[in-house]
């Protein structure tokens, strides 16, 4: 029996009845006002693509269902995949080759669906009755007897008394309250599609509660199949910012059957609304319900506002605590888990080994593959235990690339011997660890496929990145490697796939190359129709869609995504014990503090001290970064009588102001920009007059820590890694002489 390419094929017509094969044919019919019992079973079987109205919006659903008609619903739902074949015909005496159904008839008496009469007729154009309806359903799907009671007075010696007790016993078919079934009864169009959508429902039931995910797949559409595989993006409707579950949004989780979703900040007001958000995404779901992620990396890359606000991945390299690095993990998890999500795109087990890497940077552990493999897996191992899937990124590896993919195709030209020792070290480890997701990376390796084609954007011939790579994806992550779980594309709207590829080309390519998830679609309901279309057309194969949906089907059981039992209410009881909680907060700053990082210093132990009464000037490029440390530094100084003035980078007087300082706090901020493109001649300009009026001060790296790299005779330097409060925080304590620099430098900078 064959269910799994339901939903693809054309429509046929007979008896004015239209039986649509097209998930893009569902109908919202206008005559069920007095059929409301049975609308959710009408469009239900509509959706799926089995039967439509009559072509005028109309489904009529008093009408009687004809023995024909009822194989055919079957025929499609079972064996579509012979509809495309030659009809053989039938030997029923009154089934001519002319008859609209002869192939479906033909079909369904081929696999013992349905039989004919002693006279030898098949009597096509009758009306179906109750009877038939049990005998045609139990002969179609592999039913046992069910708990529920099932005795009809009517029942007992017809000769379809064992299909009506399993059908009843199972709750699929009801009798009357006079206690009758009556099985000689007609069966109406609406009687039938609620027969069929309670069936087709308790069937993807019993499979879910038995893990059974072939099974599943059988039921589901092609449609839905491909559904699981997209994860788009929803900052936006019609130009509104998405926070809550609009009518727009719903018509996407349910046209497109979208298996999951990512978050960003822009989806977020608050805890309780991002909480109310996931638990009503979830609702319009369905049986199976949604991947739901977002890039919680902790430092620079935070989507939650409020709760814990962790330091970083470069924070904790500095560290080098694979316990920090856990319980950064487990602390991630369990507040994304109480808002609701699912997957955090973290960790980054790109390693920073180039300081010119425009993207990666402090998000990045270190530049040494080791530290980055050993706080990977720490973090991955707290992201598990909290209950949340950490999706490792960029396969194979981010970290020594001078274009950014957001804005064009890197190309990585290191050989094999290199990848090996150097890129792919910790997204080996973590397959060998259990890893359950890995994300791509849209960056050409020569070394491992050298294939070009020829861009959409200019014309020239362009190297193939790795999401769109069968050698690498399959040849490499999975056979040689041994990876067995779920690969997720970046996002197709970064310009390393979006510029040189057309959407549809690079949907299809990606899925043939072996990704499983589809992230960020440019436009979802084109990336939908390009792959139901290549299952169709035999460009993608069926066995391919099947092995990606089995795949994510799994990880989402292994997760406890299928459970969904808890409330909102008891969710939003919940917040404030896990978001933010004193436990969290301790591990946040336990980061910080130990992550600050002496970068220089006079005596090699310290940086300059401030004074009793110091004239303190903070300089930063930002007015808003100066007054962060300002606050901070009054906070943390109330015992020195400091006095403090900001001034900003660049701007004509601040050599004035910096002169007249006791000491100086030059902060410096460099990321998602080429290191050494950056501006740092204003930088050395106030490091050498300070040199020479003898001053003190301390330049403060909030960014990526290259500055001994760009800037000479620096006095004092200390690295936070980050401009968040925590990481600044940190740091001031450090100039206040009320802790030690104890981080230890995680990149090379000679």
């Amino acid at each position: 029996m064959q269910r799994k390419m339901i939903g693809i094929f054309g429509a046929v017509l007979g008896s004015m009845l239209i039986w649509a094969g097209n998930a893009a044919a569902e109908e919202r019919f206008s005559d069920l006002q007095y059929s409301k019992w049975a609308a959710d079973g009408i469009e239900y079987m509509a959706k799926r693509g089995t039967v439509a109205g009559y072509g005028d919006g109309k489904f009529k659903p008093a009408g009687l269902v004809t023995r024909a008609q009822a194989v055919t619903f079957l025929v499609r739902e079972l064996y579509p995949e012979q509809l495309e074949k030659p009809s053989e015909g039938t030997t029923y005496s009154d089934v001519p080759e002319t008859h609209a159904f002869t192939k479906e008839i033909a079909i369904a008496s081929k696999n013992g669906l349905a039989s004919g009469f002693p006279d030898g007729s098949f009597r096509p154009d009758a009306p179906l009755s109750r009877a038939e309806t049990a005998a045609f359903l139990t002969r179609a799907y592999s039913l046992s007897e069910g708990k529920e009671t099932a005795n009809w007075s009517d029942t007992e010696s017809h000769w379809a008394a064992a299909p009506i007790l399993v059908m009843s016993s199972n709750g699929l078919v009801g009798g009357y309250s006079d206690g009758t079934y009556r099985p000689n009864q007609t069966v109406t169009r609406a009687e039938y599609a609620v027969f069929m959508s309670r069936l087709i429902q308790f069937e993807r039931q019993a499979a879910i509660q038995a893990q059974d995910w072939d099974k599943l797949i059988s039921y589901m559409t092609v449609s839905e199949q491909v559904g699981q595989m997209l994860m788009p993006d929803i900052r936006q409707w019609n130009g509104k910012v998405t926070t809550t579950v609009n009518e727009g949004l719903k018509s996407s989780i349910h046209n497109q059957d979208l298996g999951g979703l990512i978050l960003f900040d822009k989806n977020i007001v608050d805890t309780r609304q991002i909480t109310t958000f996931t638990h009503n995404l979830q609702k319009e779901a369905g049986d199976i319900p949604m991947f739901l992620g977002i890039d919680q990396e902790g430092g620079v890359i935070k989507r939650i506002p409020g709760g814990t606000n962790l330091p970083g991945q470069m924070a904790l390299g500095a560290t080098g605590d694979s316990a920090l690095a856990e319980a950064a993990g487990q602390l991630t998890g369990e507040e994304l888990k109480a808002l609701g999500l699912n997957i955090n795109f973290a960790p980054v087990l790109d390693i920073n080994s180039n300081p010119d890497n425009p993207i990666i940077g402090m998000r990045s552990f270190s530049s040494d593959a080791d530290l980055v493999t050993r706080l990977g897996l720490a973090t991955i191992t707290g992201l598990r235990q909290s209950g949340v899937i950490a999706a490792v990124k960029h396969f194979p590896g981010h970290g020594d690339t001078m274009v950014d993919s957001h804005l064009g195709l890197p190309v990585l030209t290191h050989n094999r011997e290199r990848l090996d020792s150097m890129e792919l070290k910790p997204f080996q480890a973590a397959i060998e660890n259990g890893v359950e997701m890995i994300m791509t990376a849209h960056i050409a390796f020569p070394a491992i496929d050298n294939e070009q084609v020829t861009s959409l954007k200019d014309g020239q011939r362009v190297p193939v990145p790795a999401t769109l790579s069968k050698k690498v994806l399959n040849g490499l992550l999975r056979e040689e490697l041994g990876y067995e779980g779920i690969i997720i594309s970046d996002a197709f709207t970064m310009d390393g796939i979006a510029e040189h590829f057309g959407e549809d080309q690079a949907v299809e390519r990606a899925v043939n190359a072996g990704v499983d998830i589809i992230l960020m679609p440019q436009n979802s309901a084109a990336a939908h129709q390009t792959l139901v279309n290549a299952v169709k057309n035999g460009t993608i194969p069926i066995d391919t869609i099947h092995a990606s949906v089995e795949r994510i089907l799994e990880l989402k059981a292994k997760y406890g995504l299928f459970e969904r039992s808890e409330s909102l209410t008891s969710k939003l009881a919940q917040l404030n014990k896990v978001i933010g909680s004193q436990g969290h907060r301790e591990v946040e700053r336990e980061i910080a503090e130990r992550a600050v990082t002496l970068l220089a210093s006079r005596d090699g132990k310290r940086p300059d001290s401030l004074q009793q009464e110091d004239r303190v000037v903070i300089v930063a490029a930002e007015e808003e970064t100066a007054k962060q440390l300002e606050r901070q530094l009054k906070l943390a100084s109330n015992n020195l009588s400091l006095q403090t003035e900001i001034a900003i980078i660049g701007q004509a007087q601040t050599k004035e102001t910096v002169a007249k300082a006791d000491y100086v706090i030059l902060a410096s901020y460099q990321f998602r920009n080429v290191a050494s493109q950056f501006g740092w001649t204003a930088y050395q300009t106030l490091i050498n007059e300070m040199n020479t009026r003898n001053q003190r001060y301390t330049l403060l790296s909030l960014g990526n820590p290259y500055e001994t790299i760009y800037l000479k005779n620096i006095r004092s330097g200390l690295a936070v890694y980050g401009k968040q409060e925590p990481n600044t925080e940190a740091g001031i304590n450090v100039l206040l002489g009320h802790q030690e620099a104890t981080g230890k430098l995680p990149v090379k900078t000679n």
